[in-house]
């Protein structure tokens, strides 16, 4: 049997909880002391000029393989998005456009979970209307539902050009049934060659002869969302492809299912995702 002189009082645990707590606020004044000798290092605050999903991706990663305990995942990753977002805002400010076409609820829920309430909101109604702000703005950043959506164009055609922005994240990054922002989104923004991450390549098809046949083999290599195009009954694609996959793959795919390829450009890429089993098991990498 325990002894239970050598058991804590409910006011040793506390003082325990408000020293741990008055450590973890030190650290974060700490990492804002380096931020700001960052800053001063780069002698700029040019704004977009912080983003680095390769780096995030990163840090999630470890993130992820090191959590245990009690803590939700959920809450975890949400703690560590919300910092890195914060001090990125305040190495270089800048405003996260959404796109409410989804829902409203759905998609300021994502955009609070990964970012905070630091960094301003800008809803929109429609992924073009997030485009072409990102695109006007000098580092802003764009969310847009990873779903298809009923009338809405292509609206990633307008990253095919070299300087356009291109989709740098996709959310969350660890899924599960119950996840408190579940709905998935593409981020998109200007980042530096370097900066990103393509273990999932992002690929703005178009294609002549689309069909139902052509829509299910591809379905099947790779996640593909598509709007339908009135010239050759042809269709505007956005393929994940995930990694170890050739774009080959895909385009011989579509011919052999009696499509044509018109044109294929590279709209940018996003780290694996982990997914968690509702039943609490650890998480594992999914190939899209």
């Amino acid at each position: 049997m325990p002894d239970p002189s050598n058991t804590p009082s409910l006011a040793d645990l506390r003082k325990e909880i408000d020293r741990i707590d008055e450590s973890m606020h030190g650290l974060l004044m700490q990492r804002g002391e380096i931020i700001d000798r960052l800053i001063s290092v780069k002698h700029t605050q040019e704004s977009g000029s912080a983003f680095r999903p390769a780096r995030e991706a990163e840090m999630m990663r470890r993130l992820v393989e090191r959590h245990r305990g009690i803590l939700p995942l959920d809450t975890a990753e949400s703690i560590w998005r919300v910092i890195i977002a914060t001090f990125t805002y305040v190495q270089a400010p800048f405003s996260v456009h959404a796109d409410l076409s989804a829902g409203d609820a759905a998609m300021r829920d994502s955009a609070r979970f990964h970012f905070g309430f630091t960094v301003p909101f800008v809803p929109h109604i429609g992924a073009a209307s997030v485009v072409e702000a990102v695109s006007e703005s000098k580092g802003d950043l764009g969310l847009v539902p990873a779903v298809p959506i009923a009338g809405a164009g292509p609206w990633w055609t307008a990253l095919e050009f070299e300087s356009a922005p291109k989709v740098i994240a996709r959310l969350p990054f660890v899924e599960r049934s119950d996840h408190p922002a579940a709905m998935p989104v593409f981020a998109i923004s200007r980042v530096a060659a370097g900066a990103m991450v393509t273990e999932v390549a992002m690929w703005s098809t178009r294609v002549s002869g689309w069909s139902a046949v052509a829509a299910r083999e591809v379905s099947a290599l790779a996640e593909i969302l598509a709007v339908p195009d009135r010239a050759f009954d042809g269709a505007a694609l956005l393929i994940s492809l995930p990694a170890g996959r050739k774009l080959e793959q895909i385009t011989s795919t579509l011919v052999k299912c009696g499509a044509s390829v018109r044109s294929s450009a590279l709209v940018g890429g996003h780290a694996t995702r982990y997914t968690v089993a509702a039943n609490g098991a650890p998480p594992t990498p999914v190939g899209r």
